[in-house]
């Protein structure tokens, strides 16, 4: 049992890591994709705002295929639709490819995000202890690999398809023959449906509203970083172009380093502290941001940031799992939705403050909501949040054909 809870985690961090890459390598080619498509400023958000919206499609939609089809094959084969879709981005030549492209990659993406996280937090609770942010460092990995590639392929001006194609060649294969060992995780048992919240383990929303607004705010602070922090360190704080482009590789860096130790945090001192320790953290960087003289402490903020951020999804979806523990597949899927519905709000809402008001001024909104999340602090502590003292409990994993039949 031990072997194959150990080989079903590697095999989901390695589905993290990938998702994280491919994310990375699109976004961060956006430029590159609207020169070779044509796409002209104005019709740009349209096309980017579409991609979430989809995804938030998908999401809504593995709620209910996951009542009729594990989450290890929707994970399996979500996947690499995500890849193909990219290397179609990437390969494509009409701007109509482009939107069908974009399209299968959305819906794909929130199929994917849905079902990796349901199996992160299954075996979260088959382990018995806290395992989420080890996941999502996982993809910050990923990210950061994604970021550095796509840097490469601009650097020296290659095809969107010649950059995108050897990491799908790799990946895609290498991710197929992963998901051979996903896990998919157990039942809870009566006692604890009863404690989650809804009759017979059901969702009630308005139990998980509050992990909605945590996740919602979350992503505005995240995409606030992604979209605007190269433009805000040039234009607001004078730094030079080069330098610009520092502040998301060393948010991503520190992501990775939060979430790499965020797990022993959550052992040791409970979700809740730690949850309230990011909130604290993510504030203090957008306030340290917003008041930065130069560029440099521009870069201290976002450093906090990063430190303070990572940890606040991983136990979002965490938390939902312990508040419906007869239901979590359903929570997850309908708290995946305010993943992107953060994403959407986040980059239009600074830009709009930025230019009525002031970019300074604008980074306190996210600083505001972030530290909403204390209020909210108490809904992540919902049964045991600790997991004992790091050993796994005795529970029962479903590894049966579902997980292993390709």
């Amino acid at each position: 049992m031990t072997d194959v809870l150990r080989r079903g985690r590697a095999s989901l961090a390695f589905s993290f890591f990938t998702q994280g890459a491919t994310f990375a390598l699109l976004v961060t080619r956006i430029p590159a994709i609207q020169d070779r498509y044509g796409v002209s400023d104005a019709l740009l958000p349209v096309f980017l705002a579409a991609v979430p919206i989809l995804a938030g499609v998908g999401s809504v939609t593995t709620e209910q295929l996951v009542k009729r089809i594990r989450p290890s094959r929707l994970l399996r084969w979500s996947q690499p639709v995500v890849m193909l879709a990219l290397l179609g981005v990437g390969s494509g030549g009409a701007m109509a490819e482009l939107a069908v492209a974009l399209a299968a990659f959305g819906l794909a993406v929130g199929a994917l995000d849905a079902s990796m996280n349901m199996l992160g937090v299954s075996l979260q609770r088959t382990y018995g202890r806290s395992i989420m942010l080890s996941f999502h460092a996982a993809y910050s990995l990923g990210g950061i690999l994604g970021a550095s590639l796509a840097w490469v392929g601009a650097h020296w001006h290659l095809a969107l398809w010649v950059s995108y194609l050897p990491v799908v060649a790799v990946l895609l294969p290498a991710a197929l023959v992963g998901s051979r060992w996903y896990v998919d995780g157990d039942s809870a048992p009566v006692e604890e449906e009863a404690a989650g919240g809804g009759a017979g383990g059901g969702v009630v929303f308005k139990v998980l509203l509050p992990l909605c607004l945590v996740m919602t705010f979350a992503y505005i602070g995240d995409s606030t970083v992604s979209n605007w922090s190269a433009k805000y360190l040039k234009d607001v704080l004078g730094s030079s172009e080069q330098l610009a482009t520092v502040p998301y590789n060393v948010y991503m860096v520190t992501t990775l380093v939060g979430r790499g130790i965020g797990d022993f945090g959550v052992r040791r001192f409970g979700a809740v502290p730690v949850v309230r320790l990011g909130a604290v953290v993510a504030a203090a960087g957008f306030a340290v941001v917003a008041g930065a003289p130069g560029a440099w402490v521009g870069m201290v903020g976002f450093t906090l940031l990063g430190l303070g951020l990572c940890v606040l999804v991983p136990q979002t979806f965490a938390a939902a799992g312990r508040l419906f523990p007869g239901a979590s597949d359903a929570a997850i899927a309908r708290l995946n939705v305010f993943n992107y519905v953060g994403f959407l709000i986040g980059s239009p809402l600074v830009g709009a403050l930025g230019d009525a008001w002031s970019y300074r001024g604008a980074m306190l909104v996210p600083m505001v909501l972030v530290l909403v999340t204390l209020v909210y602090a108490r809904s992540f502590a919902t049964r045991s949040d600790r997991y004992g003292g790091g050993h796994e409990r005795p529970r029962t994993a479903d590894v049966g054909r579902g997980s292993n039949e390709l």
